[in-house]
């Protein structure tokens, strides 16, 4: 028997790691009621009872160049979750995502003598393959989506479960548009394209102007077409709503404070941001156009690094285009524009065929999987 309930050590870096965070928390409570969890979490871990340390939304920086500027305080949070849980040792700690940071946090952790997780693996097969060998030194396990994210751990030895994702277990098979419309308030009769300019507040100021801009140029040529968007905070709406009345303050966008998913399920077509929000675009089973931009060095860096001919998760995963996807200097009103209305009047059943036989490949399971590789690791 458990002489003190589990104390599990957790830190998530944005608000898919939220989600991850809350499913696990919730698996290993089935089994430990009493596990406590310390850390940094979203709104939905802290719902749970994790008591987060820092704001999360700390963490949230992306892009190469970016992160300089908020490195200092980075580094200030790491040194403070060191200090606390060198004093106040964990059974275990869990990095969920954020990997630039939590594995740096894991390998300080590991060299403590505290078990580490890492939860998503790091894109190590895309780009920088070499921090596999980093990896391995701040890791005691690793916590796959993909299946081919195992293949690429285990030929060089590294501890690694593929365990599904858990977007696919959470979203059906098949998701009607009606029922998301109702809940929305959006007019059952007319087109829907969702908007999706991200979650991050540099994504935005990337985004917003094409994306919004794009919306303008399908608005002339078709009046009917509804525009509905995703904002995941007030501080996102805000800058959206800014960027509107900057660029066309003339068009009707529906803003919804809310995550992406029933934004994607009201709409016939979707057009958003690279990240998180393409696969479960993809496990919604509609068609999509990935626009993506990041700072000019970021994007000079990132293109030297990478070692896969795709950044979104949908292609990634089929090895193959099967969604458009343009970056930086191709992201714009023109090209999104023309991809929006192909999908908008194309026929897209291979598409969304090639869409379910994936989300079959991916459904595992994965919060209980994760929960019980964490509860073994700790046993062991």
């Amino acid at each position: 028997m458990q002489s003190k309930p589990l104390r599990i050590g957790i830190v998530a870096g944005e608000l898919s790691g939220d989600t991850l965070g809350e499913g696990l928390m919730k698996a290993i409570r089935r089994q430990y009621p009493d596990a406590q969890f310390v850390g940094i979490g979203g709104p939905k871990m802290q719902a749970l009872g994790c008591e987060s340390l820092f704001d999360m939304e700390e963490l949230a920086v992306m892009g190469l160049v970016e992160v300089l500027g908020r490195l200092p305080r980075l580094l200030k949070v790491k040194a403070e979750l060191v200090r606390h849980f060198v004093a106040n040792p964990p059974d275990v700690f869990v990095g969920i995502d954020a990997p630039d940071f939590n594995l740096r946090l894991e390998r300080d952790l590991k060299d403590k003598g505290i078990k580490t997780v890492h939860y998503v693996s790091p894109s190590v097969w895309a780009w920088r393959q070499k921090r596999i060998f980093g990896i391995a030194k701040a890791t005691n396990l690793v916590l796959a989506f993909l299946p081919f994210e195992k293949a690429f751990y285990d030929k060089y030895n590294v501890p690694c479960e593929f365990i599904g994702h858990t977007l696919a277990d959470a979203i059906p098979l098949e998701t009607p548009k009606q029922p998301a419309r109702e809940l929305l308030g959006l007019a059952l009769d007319k087109r829907w394209l969702a908007v999706l300019p991200g979650s991050r507040g540099s994504e935005l100021n990337m985004l917003c102007e094409p994306f919004i801009k794009t919306c303008q140029q399908l608005h002339q040529a078709d009046p009917n077409l509804g525009f509905v968007v995703a904002l995941v905070n007030p501080k996102r709406r805000a800058q959206f709503e800014a960027a509107w009345q900057q660029f066309a303050p003339e068009l009707e966008f529906v803003l919804v404070d809310d995550t992406a998913r029933n934004v994607i399920s009201a709409a016939d077509v979707v057009m958003l941001a690279s990240g998180t929000v393409a696969l479960e675009c993809m496990l919604i089973n509609r068609p999509m156009v990935v626009g993506y931009k990041v700072n000019a060095l970021t994007a000079w860096l990132a293109k030297r690094l990478l070692k896969t001919q795709y950044v979104s998760l949908p292609n990634i995963l089929a090895d193959k285009a099967l969604v458009k996807e343009y970056l930086q200097d191709d992201c714009t009103v023109t090209n999104l524009a023309t991809e929006v209305t192909r999908l908008l009047n194309g026929d897209n059943q291979a598409l969304l065929n090639q869409f379910e036989q994936m989300h079959q490949w991916i459904r595992k399971d994965a919060d209980n999987q994760a929960a019980q590789a964490v509860l073994t690791l700790i046993h062991r």
